[in-house]
C-alpha cells in the first residue's frame, strides 16, 4: 500500500509529462519512469514473472525501440507537413479508428469477479496463472497488444523513411568525383595499400611499399606513428640478415632479395 501511495501520484505526474513535453528526448525519459515505476508495483503484488516482462520487454526493448527512433528521426529536426508516403495522414486516420474500436470492443468485454487474496487467485504460482488468463478469458485483448507492438515498430519504420531527393550515383559518378577531389585537394583518389603490402615484413607497423619502392606512411595506423612503434621498411633488410645469421644462413643459401633501399623484390628476384 505505502508503494501504491508513493508512485502512484508519480507516475501519474509523469505520463502527463510525456504528453505535454516539447522534447522528445524528455518524454522517453519520464516513460521510463513510467514503466519502472510498475514494475515496482508488481514486484510489491507478489507478481515476479509480471514484474521482470515489465523491465526486460517494456523498459529494455520498447523504450530501446523508441530511442532508436529518437537516433534516426533526430531530437532537433522539425515536424516535417510534407507526407513521405502516399496518402498517410488517410492510412493513419483509418488504423486510429480502428485500433479505437478494438480497444472498445476489448475493455467491454472485461469484468470483474468478488476480490480475493493472490494466494487463492494463483494456487499454482504467478506464471501458470497469467498464462491461463491470457491464452483463455483474455486472448482477444492478447492479440490485440501484438498487433500493437507490431504496429510500433511499422511506426518506426515510417518515420525513418525519407525520400531520396537525387537519383542514386553510380560507380562511374563516384569515381569522378573521387578525381575531382584529387585534382581541387590532392587527395589520394583511391584506397591505400594495407600495412605489410609489397613490404618484407606482413605486420601492421610495416608501412606500405608504393610502386616506386617508397613507404606510404599513411599505410599505417596513426596510433602507431604517435607511438613511434612504425618500422621503416629499408631497415627490414638489417632484420632479415640479422634472422639468417641467427639461423646460421649464409647469404648465398638464401634467397636473393633487393637492397637495402626497401623496394620490393620482383617476381625474377622471389624465383
Amino acid at each position: 500500500m505505502i508503494a501504491f501511495w508513493v508512485l502512484a501520484p508519480l507516475m501519474v505526474a509523469a505520463a502527463l509529462g510525456i504528453l505535454f513535453v516539447r522534447k522528445a528526448v524528455h518524454a522517453a525519459l519520464l516513460l521510463a519512469v513510467v514503466m519502472i515505476s510498475l514494475a515496482v508495483l508488481y514486484a510489491a503484488l507478489d507478481a515476479p514473472f509480471l514484474f521482470a516482462v515489465q523491465i526486460i520487454v517494456y523498459t529494455g526493448a520498447i523504450l530501446m525501440l523508441f530511442l532508436f527512433v529518437l537516433m534516426l528521426v533526430g531530437v532537433d529536426a522539425s515536424d516535417s507537413v510534407v507526407e513521405t508516403i502516399r496518402a498517410q495522414r488517410v492510412l493513419a486516420t483509418i488504423a486510429g479508428l480502428l485500433f479505437g474500436g478494438t480497444v472498445i470492443v476489448g475493455l467491454a468485454q472485461v469484468s470483474f469477479g468478488t476480490m480475493v487474496g493472490l494466494d487463492q487467485a494463483q494456487p499454482d504460482g504467478n506464471v501458470p496463472a497469467l498464462a491461463d488468463l491470457l491464452f483463455s478469458k483474455y486472448v482477444f485483448a492478447f492479440e490485440t497488444t501484438s498487433a500493437l507492438l507490431i504496429t510500433a515498430a511499422i511506426g518506426a519504420m515510417v518515420l525513418a523513411h525519407r525520400e531520396r531527393i537525387t537519383p542514386k550515383a553510380g560507380q562511374a559518378e563516384l569515381a569522378a568525383g573521387r578525381m575531382r577531389d584529387y585534382a581541387a585537394t590532392g587527395k589520394h583518389p583511391g584506397p591505400l595499400p594495407a600495412p605489410g603490402v609489397f613490404a618484407r615484413a606482413n605486420a601492421v607497423d610495416t608501412p606500405a611499399l608504393l610502386p616506386d619502392g617508397t613507404a606510404e606512411p599513411t599505410s599505417v595506423s596513426r596510433v602507431l606513428a604517435a607511438r613511434g612503434t612504425v618500422r621503416s621498411a629499408p631497415a627490414l633488410a638489417d632484420d632479415i640478415e640479422t634472422v639468417q645469421e641467427s639461423l646460421g644462413v649464409t647469404p648465398e643459401e638464401a634467397p636473393e632479395v633487393s637492397g637495402k633501399s626497401g623496394a620490393a623484390a620482383t617476381p625474377e628476384e622471389d624465383q
